[in-house]
């Protein structure tokens, strides 16, 4: 099996982190992520086709907001808190509060 591509937490860009933030597919899944250690991927419920899924997982793997691992056929998703609060110091309790509030406010389409 291949390795998985994860930027070492000094590469993580701000930008990236924005960018992969920015489409709420992405933002649910670190919603539905944010307050677990680790979740099997096939758990996350999308209303996206398994291959785009696996296509938004990319994205934050390789945005540096996210980390997965292997656990023989399985992957396993976690956020990685730690190195984003050390780069950017509130920014994604800040995103997800504010993500939460709209989820609140706006029905579901």
């Amino acid at each position: 099996m291949r390795s998985l591509h994860h930027p070492r937490t000094e590469e993580i860009a701000l930008e990236d982190v924005l960018h992969a933030l920015s489409d709420p597919v992405r933002l649910k899944i670190v919603e539905a992520i944010a307050d677990r250690e680790e979740r099997n991927c096939s758990s996350v419920e999308a209303t996206v086709s398994k291959s785009t899924l696996s296509h938004h997982f990319k994205v934050l793997r390789e945005a540096g907001v996210t980390h997965t691992r292997a656990n023989g056929t399985q992957r396993l998703i976690s956020l990685r808190r730690d190195d984003l609060e050390g780069r950017f110091p509130g920014l994604l309790d800040s995103i997800l509060a504010a993500a939460r509030s709209v989820s609140r406010v706006m029905p579901r389409v």
